[in-house]
């Protein structure tokens, strides 16, 4: 075979260098044609984006406004549409340079290529640093005067405490129910969420109706009308009133209403409320489910509250009966706590004297559905109907033997109560309204901005709530709680005179109760119970607290 040597590659010395390089049309090498073209004229290094910090969007040429996250690809293709002079070369890559979360500064690398002589492309990465310039958008411009919205809803439930709205704002914030709401404020017997659009504020009572027992109503307020077009501009106002049933509520039903609902005993306790709320009698196990369109039908109220739940010792169980679920009917003797208490030192005397003089010392005998829990020893709170006197028609028609002497309701903790321990998990609530100030503008959330007397109230309430998720899993399911910082962990204890909040991202605060000191007094009480109720891990989700831009993280 003959061998055919190839041909021969020609070569020029660079114009500038003198390097040899293979001929082109200005006889430059590639370095030498970098230097003398850029191709990268005509396209500013430097630039700014606007972002709105209310609704968290930023402006998009002509004049959009967009939800993008940082480094997306939203958020990479509004920067791209800032640029002038990009139509001219062709863009190959372009991608996000990482910088500080509250820097103000963006940082993109682009890659472009440009025919700069004939046949002759050249190839160059450059970067761009934008300026986050935080302003307002126009809709959050109009939500920011006053009188501007167009929708309200008026939650109202007729009781003492706030519980239901400490719940009902948690399941707000699982569900994301308040990402339309421009503002919440907080009235003597609720709360008032208010809408730019109507169809927001529908959306809240239809959330509202799937979660809680309720009833609603609607109304509309002529602003003005135009004659001419035909167009009008309404308010509409929704008022919506939640059942006055709460969880541990002692319920009597009226007795007609209660042969229609299986015939069950009118005097029940509420173990359970969502679009409806559930019924049991302690002496039987028996349950009924009451919706709301039934309750409302022929509503009736509760006889006593949580308020007013007695401390029993437990003396003596014994299970006696059928099981259902989780519930145990047991045969039970209790007697109200300290009632044998004949211990103590010279110096307490005195008081002991009194509570003996105010304590009974006789033994109840009652049946209770707690069998599974109780246990000799234990404490249980329960409702103490020896002497009591409620305004109810229905329970003054009960017959006498049908009212025991005590309903235990739940079983208590007061040793580890006394030990004021730090929760190691935490909740969110919704913020303050922005630009609020004065006696609500420390970072409180949604319920318990109003202060003065009736915060001390809240206080309590909000320690009654949180033990009632610690307590009952099926209601710490319907919430999110999260993982507390050691520096951020929630106190254990009836005493939670402050409350310091937060602000976080996304409208919400987080609590910051700081744990109580521990007093050696109260170790001498009593050892820890060992079945109390603690969260787990892994109910806990993680906090990420991702700032928006611009905003320091707060330590």
């Amino acid at each position: 075979m003959e061998f055919v040597p190839a041909p021969a590659v020609h070569r020029v010395l660079c114009a500038d260098c003198g390097t040899p390089i293979v001929p082109n049309s200005a006889n430059l090498c590639v370095g030498c044609l970098r230097n003398s073209i850029d191709i990268t004229e005509g396209i500013p290094k430097q630039s700014s984006v606007s972002f709105c910090r209310n609704c968290e969007r930023f402006l998009s040429p002509p004049q959009t406004w967009t939800l993008a996250r940082p480094e997306s690809q939203e958020l990479l293709a509004i920067c791209l549409k800032k640029l002038k002079g990009l139509n001219k070369v062709r863009l190959t890559e372009a991608h996000f340079i990482w910088t500080e979360p509250h820097s103000k500064r963006l940082r993109v690398s682009l890659t472009i290529q440009k025919e700069v002589l004939t046949s002759t492309i050249l190839e160059q990465v450059f970067e761009i640093e934008y300026l986050v310039q935080h302003t307002q958008c126009a809709d959050c411009a109009k939500l920011a005067a006053k009188n501007t919205w167009k929708a309200l809803v008026q939650v109202r439930q007729k009781v003492t405490h706030k519980r239901t709205f400490l719940f009902l704002e948690q399941l707000i914030l699982k569900h994301g129910a308040q990402k339309d709401t421009i503002s919440v404020k907080e009235v003597r017997d609720g709360l008032d969420f208010f809408y730019s659009q109507r169809s927001h504020a529908i959306k809240m009572v239809e959330f509202l109706t799937g979660v809680v027992p309720v009833r609603s109503k609607g109304s509309e307020q002529l602003l003005s009308t135009d004659t001419h077009s035909g167009t009008a501009n309404y308010k509409f106002t929704y008022s919506v009133e939640i059942a006055p049933i709460c969880k541990d509520d002692l319920v009597c039903i009226p007795i007609k209403q209660a042969r229609q609902l299986s015939n069950i005993s009118p005097l029940t306790i509420c173990t359970r409320v969502g679009n409806s709320f559930q019924l049991l009698d302690p002496s039987t196990l028996q349950t009924c489910e009451v919706s709301a369109q039934i309750y409302w039908r022929t509503p009736f109220n509760s006889l006593t509250t949580v308020t007013d739940l007695v401390e029993f010792t437990v003396l003596d169980i014994e299970p006696s009966g059928p099981v259902r679920g989780k519930w145990v009917l047991a045969d039970a003797q209790v007697a109200m706590s300290g009632a044998f208490r004949s211990g103590g030192t010279h110096d307490d005397s005195a008081m002991m004297d009194y509570e003996s003089s105010t304590i009974s010392n006789q033994i109840f005998h009652t049946r209770t559905h707690l069998g599974a829990i109780l246990q000799p020893g234990d404490t249980a709170l329960g409702y103490h109907l020896t002497n009591a006197n409620f305004n109810s028609d229905d329970f003054a028609t009960l017959p006498t033997s049908r009212i025991p002497d005590i309903i235990l309701v739940k079983k208590a903790y007061p040793n580890r109560r006394k030990k004021s321990s730090a929760r190691n998990w935490k909740l969110r609530s919704i913020a303050k309204e922005a630009g609020e100030e004065g006696e609500t503008g420390s970072g409180r959330g949604v319920v318990g901005r109003m202060g003065g007397r009736d915060q001390k109230k809240v206080e309590e309430d909000y320690e009654l709530f949180l033990r009632d998720l610690e307590e009952d899993p099926e209601l710490r399911g319907s919430v999110n709680l999260y993982k507390a910082p050691k520096d951020e962990k929630m106190s254990d204890g009836t005493a939670t005179a402050s409350t310091g909040r937060r602000k976080v991202q996304y409208s919400m605060d987080v609590d910051e109760r700081a744990p109580e000191p521990v007093s050696h007094d109260d170790e001498e009480h009593g050892e820890e119970e060992p079945d109390f109720p603690d969260v787990k891990l892994d109910e806990l989700l993680e906090d990420f607290d991702d700032m928006t831009l611009g905003e320091s993280k707060e330590t």
